[in-house]
């Protein structure tokens, strides 16, 4: 074909196609690692193939969640520690995945942008590399849109999909009963919920992200940019063990509104707030926004990721499960007839 025009090309609109296929490049190493048997496909393909029989099931139902980061990305955007934000964006997902009884699988990404940054852009994926291969999920692919006009200079937003998988019959929550006990799993701060107001607090204090951290090592960004934990490995453990009846991410409506999302009708729960330490950052956080304490814990994890209920006989094995994969869970109350949370004690 010839042309005797020399017009307008799409890298005139702000679209870089090398760019594009440069970054695939440079994350194909960290896909790699995270492999794991089902996986059938590389990156670059127009999808994804994953072989359940491969993966050990027999006759499974699959579970599927998606998640965001939310405003915690702002923080990662404005002092530009995208390192740990892919963590986040993986646990948000497999983390849930969990709660359902299912094994996650795989993960896919949706990373957009104005202007792809490969440098930036590299770093962002490799730490969603890092979250899988610490689940046991394989990335299988993924998008990555540049879009001009879209989003303000340096800006991006990520969203996250993944599916696992159960066998069938198995799935949580089943047999919660009354006297259960509540087995409570340490956060690493504040994960990846309530940012929205944790800036607000922020700003309140008038302190600036590369100011030093008032409740812990380092700036006061990267402390906040602590990655959420993954409680993946663990949780699978205790769920081959069958030693749990249900597991609730702590998420987004903290302890108060989160624990009930996985107890039949008719049951509740009483929470010790003496039965664990509150983290330095909650502490902070209540104190400089003049918090109250059940604002708290209807908004912050309040230092327990996620929560697992068993009958008394089983917490010994669940306790062992959870420690196999570096969690040290502690007794926090149980289940009691009559709906909603109560709390003895206090955490402040």
């Amino acid at each position: 074909m010839t042309s005797t025009k020399n017009g307008i090309t799409y890298a005139d609109a702000g679209v870089d196609i090398d760019a594009g296929n440069a970054l695939v490049e440079r994350i194909k190493p960290a896909a790699k690692r995270t492999q794991r048997p089902g996986t059938m496909s590389g990156l670059g393909g127009f999808g994804a193939l994953f072989d359940l029989k491969a993966a050990g099931f027999v006759d499974p139902v699959l579970v599927a969640a998606t998640d965001g980061v939310g405003t915690k990305l702002r923080i990662a955007i404005d002092t530009d520690n995208v390192d740990g934000i892919g963590i986040d964006l993986v646990a948000m997902c497999v983390n849930d995945l969990v709660c359902q009884g299912a094994e996650p699988l795989f993960f896919l990404d949706y990373f957009a942008t104005g202007k792809l940054e490969l440098d930036q852009a590299t770093r962002i994926i490799e730490g969603i590399a890092e979250g899988c291969a610490l689940s046991g999920c394989a990335l299988i692919g993924g998008e990555t849109a540049e879009m001009p006009g879209m989003y303000h200079a340096g800006d991006f937003d990520l969203a996250g999909f993944s599916v696992g998988a159960m066998e069938r019959g198995t799935e949580l929550p089943r047999g919660v009963a009354a006297g259960d006990v509540l087995l409570g799993l340490p956060s690493d701060g504040v994960h990846s919920n309530g940012y929205s107001l944790v800036r607000k607090i922020v700003e309140v204090s008038g302190l600036a992200w590369d100011d030093e951290s008032p409740f812990g090592e380092g700036t006061l960004g990267a402390a906040l940019l602590t990655p959420t934990k993954l409680y993946v490995k663990g949780a699978v453990a205790a769920l081959r063990g069958d030693c749990v009846n249900a597991l609730a991410h702590i998420t987004g409506g903290g302890l108060t509104e989160n624990l009930p999302r996985v107890l039949p009708e008719g049951l509740g729960a009483e929470i010790d707030l003496n039965a664990w330490d509150l983290p330095s950052v909650f502490k902070w956080l209540t104190a400089t926004g003049g918090m109250a304490e059940a604002e708290l814990l209807k908004t912050f994890n309040s230092g327990v990721g996620m929560i697992a209920v068993m009958p008394e006989d089983h917490v010994a094995a669940a306790k062992e499960a959870f420690a196999s994969d570096g969690h040290v869970a502690f007794e926090m109350g149980h289940i009691t007839n009559g709906a909603g949370v109560t709390y003895k004690g206090s955490l402040l």
